[in-house]
This record gives C-alpha cells, sequence and structure tokens, in this order.
C-alpha cells in the first residue's frame, strides 16, 4: 500500500485560494499513487460548497479554516486514493454539516473514510477485508488520548478483519517537533497524545500498521513487533495555508509490503518535494527519505528499520547488504 500526509487541495474561504483553472496539485504525483494496490492519506479540512464556518475569523489573511469544493473529490479519485482519514483539528472547520458533506461526497466518490467517531473505512484488497480506524485528539474523533479505549477498539477490529490499519494525527507540530520522544505531547496546551504508547498498544492489540500526520514535519520510523509505525509523513499537498518551508515542504511517500498475517516484509520511501503552485513533485536527492532514516536512527535505534541506498525500508535484520 501507499501512505501519505495531510493533502488539502485548496480552500475558497474566507478568499478563493484555489488553483487556476481548478487543477489537480495531485497530478505530478498522481500515477505513483495509483501505482499502489491501497493508497491512503490524510484529508485536512472539507469538501464542501458553502456551510458556516465554525469559529469566526477577525483576520482573513490569518484564518485556517480550509473549504474545499465538492467538485475536488475527483482529483483524489483519479490519484488513486482508496481511504482518507477525517479524524484531524480541520475535518470540523465548518461544523458537523461540513464533515458530514464531506463523507457524503467521498462515499459517492468510492473513497472510504475514518474520522468521526463510530466510523470505520473498510475495502476488499486481495481477497482480503482491511480496516482502518483513525484517531484524533478533537472533538468527535476516536480517542487518540484515551490509549485503553483505543486498544479495545482495535482489538474489536482486529477479530473481524484479516488486517486492520491506525491513523493518527497528533504530536507538536513544526520543526521543533522532528523528534519523537515518550510521554504526551504538548502543542499549544492541548495534549497531542503519547504516541510511543499509544502506537505500541494498538499493535499490541492486533493493529499491523500505524500510520501519523499532524506534525507538518516528517518523523522516524520504528519496527515495534513486526509492525510499522510511521510517526508523522508530514505535508504531502497543501495548496494553501500551511507552510511548506524548508523541511515543512518534504512530501514522503510510503510504500509497505505486508504479509497476510500483518507482518512488514518491505517498503520503500518514494521523495517528492511540494513546490507551489504545482504540487509535490519528484525529487532526485530524496531529501525526504535521508531525514527519515536519520530521524530514525535517532530516535529508535536497533528499533529503526534498516535502509537500502534508493529509499528501501526493511525489518531488522532482514538483509545484509543494507546500512544503519
Amino acid at each position: 500500500m501507499a501512505a501519505v500526509g495531510d493533502i488539502m487541495l485548496g480552500t475558497d474561504f474566507p478568499d478563493n485560494r484555489l488553483p487556476d483553472n481548478d487543477a489537480s496539485i495531485l497530478s505530478e504525483v498522481a500515477s505513483i499513487l495509483a501505482s499502489a494496490e491501497l493508497t491512503f492519506g490524510n484529508l485536512e479540512g472539507t469538501l464542501a460548497d458553502g456551510g458556516e464556518p465554525a469559529k469566526k475569523c477577525k483576520n482573513p489573511s490569518l484564518c485556517y479554516l480550509f473549504r474545499t469544493p465538492t467538485r475536488y473529490v475527483q482529483h483524489l479519485a483519479d490519484a488513486g486514493f482508496d481511504m482518507l482519514s477525517l479524524a484531524n483539528n480541520h475535518a470540523r472547520d465548518f461544523g458537523e454539516e461540513g464533515r458530514s458533506e464531506s463523507m457524503r461526497v467521498l462515499a459517492e466518490a468510492g473513497i472510504a473514510h475514518s474520522g468521526r467517531e463510530g466510523d470505520v473505512a473498510v475495502v476488499d484488497v486481495n481477497e482480503q477485508k482491511i480496516a482502518m480506524i483513525a484517531f484524533a485528539p478533537n472533538i468527535g474523533a476516536h480517542p487518540l488520548n484515551d490509549i485503553d479505549r483505543a486498544a479495545e477498539l482495535v482489538r474489536g477490529l482486529a477479530d473481524s478483519y484479516q488486517l486492520v490499519i491506525v491513523s493518527f494525527h497528533g504530536g507538536a507540530e513544526g520543526i521543533e517537533a522532528l523528534h519523537v520522544k515518550p510521554g504526551v505531547e504538548i502543542y499549544y496546551g492541548e495534549q497531542r497524545g503519547d504516541l510511543i504508547a499509544f502506537a505500541h498498544a494498538v499493535i499490541d492489540a492486533g493493529a499491523d500498521l500505524v500510520i501519523g500526520h499532524g506534525p507538518h514535519v516528517p518523523r522516524g520510523m520504528e519496527i515495534y513487533q513486526n509492525r510499522l509505525i510511521a510517526y508523522s509523513l508530514g505535508n504531502f499537498a497543501t495548496h494553501y495555508g500551511i507552510s511548506v518551508a524548508g523541511i515543512k515542504g518534504l512530501a514522503p511517500i510510503l510504500f509497505a509490503t505486508l504479509a497476510h498475517d500483518g507482518r512488514f516484509l518491505s517498503g520503500r520511501i518514494v521523495s517528492t518535494r511540494q513546490s507551489r503552485p504545482i504540487g509535490p513533485i519528484p525529487d532526485p536527492k530524496q531529501e525526504a527519505f535521508e531525514l527519515m532514516k536519520k530521524l530514525s536512527l535517532e530516535d529508535f535505534g536497533p528499533g529503526a528499520p534498516l535502509f537500502g541506498p534508493n529509499g528501501e525500508i526493511f525489518p531488522p535484520r532482514a538483509v545484509a547488504d543494507v546500512t544503519r
């Protein structure tokens, strides 16, 4: 499967910040995304054609509410997205009505989603039923900060589905938040999850792959109980309102191959970088991969994956001709 971080294809609120001629900012990477059997991302904001904002904007230039017209769902479908997380701090930018419209539009396009508490994305791949459940520290989402409850939810899914994917939107934000640290992360007074404890707990409960996003920068990866944890895939395709300067513009695409029992077999980071107004474009320098490799080794040591020279990822001790 393939997985990416935050997606916001353009907004018409409070001002028109849409791509010229409704262009897709996914066009340069669509063929890469569509090459996977299953493709996942985190949808920041709403897919809606109207509605009232959840909060008032005093200064439009500092208004971080995202409303993408519903017609843009076709860009997501054309790029091959099969499932999206709606569990994040922008999913209710236009209230529950906005999130409900997003859910309706995605369902009509054949894209599964999880975000609202109680909703689980289910897809069939190669005669296997796969469930994805998304968590966040936000109102109306599956609770990131209640680890016992999260484990209970995952355990129930593991009893019914062959593979279970867990997505979380959590952690502090920005360049200062590159490293994953034990304990609860706090950002502007908000608890953003004890991410290591959360990831380990849901894997112990039956999750087969854990995908993080939220810090707006890539983070390291860990192998735990033969399962892969990607603690943040950063920003992927964010047309406006989210900084893509420097490291924030790195846009990794994670490919992961899992065994039928969920064990991580191999993977690859395809490095892209956001280039406004085009969107993410392939990066021959492999900056996203090199950063995630560095962070993985620094934060998780022997728990990090092994890495090949061209973005490859392997379980520890899987092969001899790779570097730590």
